[in-house]
């Protein structure tokens, strides 16, 4: 409408200009987009309240005017905006659980976060296992309460389950894999990103007030890893997933 823009992010986007990616970005195809759009929110990210990393799809926000910039900024500040992702970790976490711990920059390598980092903020992550499959894979729904850099990533890697392909927190996949039978092995050994999406937004319109609540299916990439795992789902991990 005349004051937001939903978008469902493909992989591989940059959502802004940052070192190593000045060109190409979400913010450059919004520009294109939206006439208007120039200077809202500031000229660097314009439009931009929130964000997902470069390897993670799904539903985004961006807005076209200064109010609405404003109206969101509060909502994701007061938490009252609703974030759901779908996760698939290596491991089978317990059926719910939550993590209530800091994220700050690591101390050693600046490209990464770490949990109880110094100067680390608050970041409250919760989830519920969806199914768990025979590759010793599962998929989670995540909530996140806080939007904290990496927050997903980092915390299910800290309690032991990280995300499927992600290089930077979790294990490199080949040490992984070679536990992992056929024919699971080779849905497994298509991933090339980490195995993150988020599939829903919810949040009041910063103009109107309404409700509004936005939902996007995962990538092709990832839609063919779980179609694949589905197929060879066994009655154990049927009957597993009861526990």
């Amino acid at each position: 409408d005349d004051h937001l823009i939903v978008v469902d992010k493909p992989p591989g986007l940059v959502v802004h200009p940052a070192p190593g990616h000045y060109r190409g970005t979400l913010v450059h195809a919004l520009l294109w987009h939206c006439h208007n759009l120039a200077g809202v929110g500031g000229e660097l990210r314009p439009g931009i309240v929130h964000r997902l990393d470069r390897d993670t799809s799904g539903v985004l926000v961006a807005t076209k005017t200064d109010e609405a910039h404003q109206g969101l900024v509060d909502q994701f500040k007061s938490r009252r905006v609703q974030k759901a992702y779908l996760a698939l970790v290596w491991g089978r976490p317990t059926r719910t659980g939550e993590i209530d711990r800091p994220i700050g920059r690591h101390p050693k390598l600046r490209h990464k976060m770490a949990v109880d980092a110094p100067g680390g903020r608050t970041a409250l992550t919760r989830w519920r296992r969806a199914t768990s499959y025979r590759a010793g894979v599962s998929l989670l729904e995540v909530d996140i309460l806080t939007g904290r850099t990496h927050q997903i990533r980092v915390h299910l890697a800290h309690e032991g389950f990280p995300v499927v392909g992600d290089e930077v927190y979790g294990p490199r996949a080949d040490r992984r894999l070679q536990n992992v039978a056929e024919p699971d092995r080779a849905f497994l050994d298509q991933v090339e990103r980490q195995m993150l999406h988020a599939e829903s937004l919810t949040l009041e319109h910063p103009v109107t007030g309404v409700k509004l609540a936005f939902r996007a299916e995962p990538a092709p990439d990832m839609a063919r890893v779980l179609a694949g795992l589905d197929r060879t789902a066994t009655k154990q991990g049927a009957a597993d997933e009861k526990a």
